[in-house]
């Protein structure tokens, strides 16, 4: 968190700065950019309070505790980016319809600036970003306005040797386009861990072949496997063990199989009759024809 509170304080005073340098020197893309970083300080707010709150710990109503207000956060980011990239092109159409005059040597100026700020905030953030959602929603807003300067950078080197002035509308298009990518990943991982959708590393039949290997069982159903919070996959399943007697081995042994696949919280349910097996209509393991109670 310490890193990121430094990102969000960077981010913050630099949002000032190229808000009154955009509007002084008349440049579209400096202030779509100040206006990305406005949410972007938002976003990393966010992401900050919600990191402390996913520390908290557990309770008797909350028993995964908090963990999974990280994911809401993300959701929100990245909806927050696709908001952001509309607003950019809608701004953008205006000015290529109404070209303005801009004053480029100022342009340029707080544009190089801006690069060197957001270079330093996604260094701070490299390297943190690849194990939680949240922070990964962070990482693409910084890793946005890294573009976002980029681009001023060059429509500012374009407007200073050519006085070509839409090149600053076009170039905030193009940037636009590449946040909506980051938002659209950030939002479909979110949706997918929310729906408790199988991970994307894991392969649910992989996992079930897994378990069915291991000596003395006969059949598995009911079996579904989830992503509670970034770095916590779970699964729940049924095995058939007839033999009682090798029920504590068979259960090492299923536990081993799937944690070598990074299922780390893991509930399974043995059962040591054929009748046991109840379908579950939810689970695309639950075989067809059997009827009864669970052991």
């Amino acid at each position: 968190m310490g890193r990121l509170a430094w990102v969000f304080g960077l981010t913050a005073l630099f949002m000032v700065v190229e808000a009154v340098g955009g509007w002084l020197s008349g440049s579209l893309a400096l202030l779509a950019d100040a206006g990305h970083m406005l949410t972007d300080v938002g976003a990393l707010g966010l992401t900050l309070v919600t990191a402390w709150i996913a520390r908290r710990p557990a309770s008797l109503t909350k028993t995964y505790g908090y963990v999974r207000w990280e994911i809401l956060a993300a959701l929100v980011n990245g909806a927050v980016l696709f908001g952001i990239a509309a607003l950019i092109v809608a701004e953008a159409a205006d000015r290529i319809r109404e070209p303005a005059p801009i004053q480029g040597g100022l342009f340029l100026a707080v544009a190089l600036a801006g690069l060197v700020v957001n270079g330093v905030s996604l260094a701070l953030l490299h390297g943190q970003h690849h194990d939680h959602l949240n922070t990964r929603g962070a990482y693409l807003h910084v890793l946005g306005d890294l573009l976002g300067s980029v681009g001023a950078v060059a429509a500012a080197g374009i407007v200073l040797a050519t006085g070509w002035t839409l090149a600053d509308p076009i170039i905030s298009v193009v940037l636009s386009l590449l946040i909506l990518v980051g938002g659209w990943r950030l939002v479909r991982e979110s949706v997918d861990v929310l729906l408790e959708a199988v991970p994307g590393h894991i392969a649910l039949d992989d996992v079930e072949a897994r378990m069915r290997r291991v000596p003395g069982v006969t059949a598995v159903h009911d079996l579904h496997v989830w992503t509670v919070t970034s770095g916590m996959v779970a699964m729940s399943g049924h095995a058939l063990v007839p033999d009682l007697a090798r029920h504590p081995a068979v259960l090492d042994g299923l536990r081993a199989a799937v944690a070598e696949l990074g299922i780390g919280h893991v509930t399974i349910q043995l059962e040591t009759c054929e009748g046991c097996l109840e379908p579950d209509p939810e689970s695309p393991q639950a075989p067809a024809g059997h009827e009864g109670h669970r052991h």
